[in-house]
Formats: C-alpha cells, structure tokens, sequence
C-alpha cells in the first residue's frame, strides 16, 4: 500500500494545486454563503460558546458567518496550507480561529469539539480504511452529545471532484454508515451551484455524537 507519509504528501500537493490554478472563489465548492451549513447548525441548536471544527474547510467562509453571529471559539482543519493562507488574509487579524494544517487522516484530535462540520471531505474516502480513520477522529474529536454536520455529494451527483473518485451518498446511506455514531435528526437535499455554473446534487445530515467522550491530552493552542 506504500508509504502513508508520501499518501498524505501527495494529497497536500493535489490540494494545494486546485487552490493555486483557480483561486479560493473558484474551486467548485465555493460557496458564498453557506446556508444549508448555517440552517443546519441552527437546526441542531449549537451555542454560541461550543468548540467548533470546520474540516477541509480551509478557505471556506462559513467561519465568516459563525464569527458574525458571535461563534468564539473556532477551528478550521485542512489539508491545504494555501487554502488556510487564504483564509489567513481575508479574517481579521484578531478574528479568534484556530489553523489546523493537517491530513485529517493522520491527525488527532487534542481537545473536544461541541461541533463537528464537514462539507465535502468524507465523499473523497473510497476506501473503507480511510472511512474506518475517520470515524475514529470524530469519536476522539467530539464531546458526549456534539453536533455533527456532514454533507457529501448524493447519489446523483458528481463520481469525481478534482480528478480524484469519489463515493455517493442518499441520506440513509450516511445514517448507516454513522449508525454506531450518530444520532440523526434531520436530513437535507441540495442542489450547489458551482462558479461555473454547474449543479451538484448533495446530501446533508445533521445529529448528535451518541458516544462517550473519548480522552486525550492536552487542549488545543491557538
């Protein structure tokens, strides 16, 4: 299976290289604003003191929404240190949000999330290792009772997003495949709109951790 580490190198270049060739408002799944994102963390009542991750939300501006509503306490994990850049220099300087740069499939976690938010990562996992990984991130991640958002594209969506394949999902699919792990409460459909002008098709979940907390070490630094 080769190398992990060269894996991983591999995905930072292939990031780094959509960002740089069309530009943070030009990747496909720019969003001006995130609404499905915002409803859905209003649907499941996230306070504005929750730890909030954002993952692969490198130069998304959903971490611009959640400040304006007056979110606090933010991180964004990416993979993509020009994304996270990007972001870097459109925030203001004192904007309160932590930058993780970091392979999602390595990394682990050092504190608990209230909330745990993911647009477009977990569709990119076409092997069940790599879904198996993941799901054990969340489990360290979040705290008993956390929030959970994840979007991928639906089953008539994409096969592909920046060369890479990727795996569709219905809404029941993700409920099983987070069954041990999350509580479902609501479910959406969305149609994206890309800055070209196509549409793609997503699928969105939104529950609750219904796991113990997992401990760890130390919190987090800014």
């Amino acid at each position: 299976m080769g190398d992990p580490r060269l894996w991983s190198a591999e995905r930072r270049r292939q990031w780094d290289a959509a960002y740089e060739a069309r530009g943070a408002a030009g990747v496909s799944w720019f969003q001006e604003t995130p609404s499905v994102s915002l409803e859905m963390i209003e649907v499941l009542g996230v306070p504005r003191e929750a730890a909030v991750i954002d993952i692969g939300g490198g130069a998304s501006l959903l971490i611009d929404h959640l400040l304006e509503r007056g979110y606090s306490d933010l991180s964004v994990l990416d993979i993509s240190q020009v994304a996270l850049d990007a972001a870097r220099r459109r925030l203001d300087a004192n904007a309160s949000v932590v930058r993780l740069h970091e392979d999602l499939l390595s990394w682990r976690p050092q504190r608990h999330y209230g909330l745990w938010h993911d647009r477009a990562v977990f569709h990119f996992l076409v092997d069940q290792s790599d879904r198996d990984a993941y799901l054990a991130t969340l489990r360290s991640a979040l705290s008993p009772g956390g929030a959970v958002v994840i979007a991928t594209f639906a089953r008539d969506g994409p096969e592909s997003c920046s060369g890479l394949p990727v795996v569709r999902y219905s809404a029941d699919d993700l409920a099983t495949v987070l069954d041990e792990d999350v509580e479902v409460i609501v479910t959406r459909r969305e149609e994206h709109c890309t800055p070209g002008g196509a549409i793609q098709p997503f699928t969105w979940i939104a529950g609750r951790a219904s796991f113990p907390m997992t401990p760890h070490g130390r919190e987090g630094t800014r």
